[in-house]
């Protein structure tokens, strides 16, 4: 059976247009025609000039729901995350965890393991943010946990996950060259981030293999004229960097300037968290952010949609732009094949309203009507 997905505006590849319709069959995008031009066999879905757009991917989140994986890494925090990402719009997630002991991070990967089993789809595996951190550059995780890779540790973790560690941020500067080589060569996404590297380190490493760097500007050394430090090697170098476009952890105007330094590198991730009272990250909302209970600015309250929104309202990004940066760019950095709607993409998609509210998302060709 063929969906024919009509009456809407298409946002692809930076673009938006009208009179189109978009066909589905056997969970991907078989083609995008003139409206006039759907089968009449089709199951034809009106969808009244809402925006059908490339499902949303966060490759940095936490926890949802009250239910914070990064703490508590149970196969009931992965459900809660699917269940709830799904209704924003967002197909695609690394499920991520601090900087922790060994036993959650262990933990986590037996977690996700067994959940592959079973999920929906938009599970996409581990982030790991840490250990292996600049404890100069910790932010809100802890220092006791922080520490050097070793070759020994990082293979015992990467076999043991079978596949589900799909991205790692370290403090390349601290590391050994053969843990970085290891990484690449497994396919795991090296990031660079809580890092205190030099200008004339980052230029040493970034794209050399390390394709990426974590949430830019916090938890990095800040820019100075006769100290440039590592910020301007990333402008330079342009690695796909993510960004928190919250307006708290970033503001709105510095946004503006990575945007026009590093183009389609730069892609969006919520960095979100959920309210904890146990473990490690006892994140709590204060004044409408969320912080630790010593006060430091922890994980972020966004959703994907809502950076787009802000990179719209407060930046100055076209909407097909910012679209981009939370669907093809990190797809592209992750080896998806996801973030556009053309011919033999996946038919992961998003509709929503002028007011960037979610009406409904569409995984793997099943339609989730929300509104």
């Amino acid at each position: 059976m063929i969906t024919a997905f009509y009456h809407l505006q298409l946002i692809d590849n930076g673009t938006i247009t009208s009179g189109k319709a978009v066909l589905v069959e056997d969970k991907k995008i078989k083609a995008v025609i003139a409206e006039s031009e759907i089968p009449a066999s089709a199951d034809k879905i009106d969808l009244h000039g809402a925006y059908l757009a490339p499902g949303m991917l966060d490759l940095q989140i936490y926890g949802s729901g009250g239910k914070l994986f990064a703490g508590t890494p149970e196969v009931a925090a992965l459900k809660q995350l699917e269940d709830d990402l799904l209704k924003q719009g967002t197909v695609g997630f690394f499920a991520t965890i601090g900087t922790n002991t060994d036993e959650i991070v262990e933990q986590g990967i037996e977690s996700a393991k067994s959940y592959r089993k079973i999920c929906n789809g938009n599970f996409l595996g581990l982030h790991l943010e840490g250990p292996f951190l600049n404890p100069i550059r910790k932010g809100a995780h802890p220092e006791e946990y922080i520490q050097k890779a070793t070759l020994e540790k990082v293979k015992r973790w990467v076999e043991s996950a079978e596949g589900e560690i799909k991205m790692m941020t370290i403090a390349p500067e601290l590391q050994d060259q053969e843990v970085i080589d290891y990484l690449h060569a497994q396919g795991v996404i090296i990031s660079s981030g809580h890092s205190n590297a030099t200008y004339a380190e980052g230029k040493s490493f970034l794209n050399k293999p390390i394709p990426a760097v974590t949430h830019l500007y916090n938890a990095m050394p800040s820019m100075h004229h006769r100290e440039p430090g590592y910020i301007p090697a990333i402008f330079e170098e342009k690695p796909y960097t993510s960004i928190v476009a919250d307006g708290i952890h970033v503001d709105f105007a510095m946004i503006r300037l990575a945007k026009r330094e590093l183009g389609d590198k730069l892609y969006l991730i919520t960095d979100a968290v959920t309210a904890a009272t146990e473990g490690a990250y006892k994140h709590q909302m204060v004044n409408g952010k969320y912080v630790m209970p010593d006060g430091t600015l922890s994980g972020s309250s966004l959703t994907m949609l809502k950076a787009v929104q802000n990179c719209v309202e407060h930046v100055g990004i076209d909407l097909a732009e910012a679209i981009n940066m939370a669907s093809l760019y990190p797809a592209q950095l992750a080896g998806l094949n996801k973030g556009r709607i053309s011919p033999g993409f996946h038919a992961d998609l998003v509709i929503f309203s002028d007011t960037f509210e979610v009406a409904a998302t569409c995984m793997a060709g099943k339609t989730y009507q929300f509104s």
